[in-house]
């Protein structure tokens, strides 16, 4: 079956399975799919108000766990800042009640005696439960004092921030992760780290330091962290409280809306299908039975015209005859288009049967090739599809392939599986150069696509020039169900 050669441009799909019959013969055109996928889980759901209220709840909770996540790395980096300022604050007390007043000529130089006394004066005075080390440096990068005896007169280089807070008199206080070489003898993985200048009787200046244990701010991050926590939860609870009733609402409005509009929806199927019935009893109550009137009266003068010898006459009065008649057919296939009355009361196969019936067109046969109907057993909108595809496809054909013969093929080819097959040995087409934009008047191929684009729906054309056409629409799932 040919069918409009200017129609939207095809998508390569898979092959269908091969046809046994078909061996040896030559090659048939490849299959194209027509129809575009619809996925069941894209199609619109109705709203469920559970399902809603578990989304929101799962945003709360991922809310919630967000802010914990969030609020625990505010609170650690909080709680390392205040740790830093506590250290710079305790080495600023160090430095000027303990070190300064300590600090003289003879330590500056190294003497082992001012460093004995240095050391057991800083032992007395500082909370070991708090600094963890206490170091002096020289400018030259030369340990004075330590409270580890081994680093006493070692030289270590200092870095670029020590030597910054020497230059600038300022005080530098920071996590230190202990890979320098000076650190060899603290324990753990980190420590707070301050150093500060201080300043000997004579003018001269040393670096002192201390490091401060890491562990207040575990204890602090907790403390901050719950605080945070508690915030947040009564915020969120509170959110919750306001919100619920809110969005409960919303919801029942929205699910009145969409049960109003699914409603309309039906209305206006059942309206559509009613204003069919109406025109197709109206066409056939109507011009139908005037025109068979007319025909009948015009074929009788055909008669008596030619009883009179009256011949040309006669022949144009049989002419009219022929074309009241013909014009009857047209409507009475218009009719069937409209409302196939067969589909609804007798099913599918019957209705294929009466489209193959109804096509007119010269030298276009329609053969039809179906199961049984209780073997069938498709569903009211499977059995819709399939007559609305078979119904286009043979009138493309019946329009487009010249003289040919029409295969209509439905049967079921598993549980949950239906096959059409329309086939033609007319004049075919090819489908690559189908256009995206047909003009008015050529849009079979669009519509057919339109009509097999729907969850477990398929269709495919495999087509050539001078090869005719097969249409092969696949129904699985829910279309393809036995009824």
């Amino acid at each position: 079956m040919a069918t409009d050669p200017t129609t939207e441009p095809l998508a390569p799909a898979a092959p269908a399975p091969a046809d046994p019959a078909s061996a040896g013969s030559p090659a048939r055109p490849a299959w194209l799919r027509v129809s575009r996928v619809v996925r069941p889980d894209t199609a619109p759901e109705a709203l469920r108000p559970r399902r809603l209220v578990a989304r929101l709840a799962l945003g709360v909770l991922g809310a919630v766990v967000l802010v914990a996540v969030l609020g625990a790395l505010a609170a650690r980096q909080l709680a390392e800042r205040e740790a830093v300022n506590d250290a710079a604050t305790v080495a600023g007390v160090i430095a000027e009640a303990v070190v300064q007043p300590n600090l003289d000529a003879a330590l500056m130089a190294g003497d082992a005696d001012a460093v004995a006394r240095f050391d057991e004066t800083v032992r007395r005075s500082v909370d070991r439960d708090t600094v963890v080390r206490v170091k002096l440096w020289s400018p030259n990068d030369r340990v004075l004092y330590a409270d580890e005896p081994q680093l006493v007169g070692r030289t270590f280089p200092l870095d670029a921030e020590q030597r910054a807070a020497l230059a600038d008199r300022r005080v530098v206080a920071e996590v230190s992760t202990l890979e320098a070489g000076e650190n060899q003898f603290e324990e753990g993985d980190r420590l707070v780290e301050v150093y500060r200048p201080v300043w000997a009787p004579d003018g001269s200046t040393a670096l002192f330091e201390i490091y401060v244990s890491y562990e207040p701010v575990a204890a602090r991050t907790g403390q901050l962290w719950r605080g945070f926590a508690g915030v947040t939860a009564s915020s969120l609870v509170l959110l919750v409280l306001i919100v619920t009733p809110l969005v409960l609402t919303l919801l029942r409005r929205l699910r009145g809306a969409e049960e109003q509009r699914l409603r309309l929806l039906e209305r206006a199927v059942d309206a559509s299908a009613t204003e069919r019935r109406r025109i197709a009893a109206t066409l056939h109550d109507g011009p139908v039975q005037e025109l068979a009137a007319t025909s009948f009266t015009v074929a009788g003068a055909a008669a008596t015209a030619a009883a009179r010898g009256e011949d040309a006459l006669a022949r144009d009065l049989g002419s009219a005859a022929g074309a009241v008649r013909a014009s009857i057919r047209s409507l009475r296939t218009l009719l069937v288009d409209l409302h196939p009355p067969s589909l609804s009361r007798s099913g599918v196969v019957a209705a294929l049967a009466d489209l193959a019936q109804s096509v007119r067109a010269d030298g276009v046969t329609v053969r039809l090739d179906t199961d049984p109907e209780d073997r069938l057993a498709l569903t009211d909108d499977a059995q819709r599809l399939v007559h609305r595809v078979a119904q286009e496809c043979v009138r493309n054909a019946a329009r487009h392939a010249g003289p040919a013969e029409v295969v209509l093929a439905l049967h079921r080819t598993g549980p949950q599986a239906v096959t059409l097959e329309v086939t033609d040995d007319g004049a075919g087409f090819d489908p690559a150069t189908v256009p995206a934009d047909p003009p008015p008047g050529h849009l079979g191929l669009r519509m057919l696509a339109d009509l097999a684009s729907v969850p477990g729906a398929q269709l495919r054309v495999a087509a050539a020039p001078g090869a005719g056409s097969r249409w092969r629409l696949d129904l699985d799932g829910p279309l393809g169900v036995v009824a």
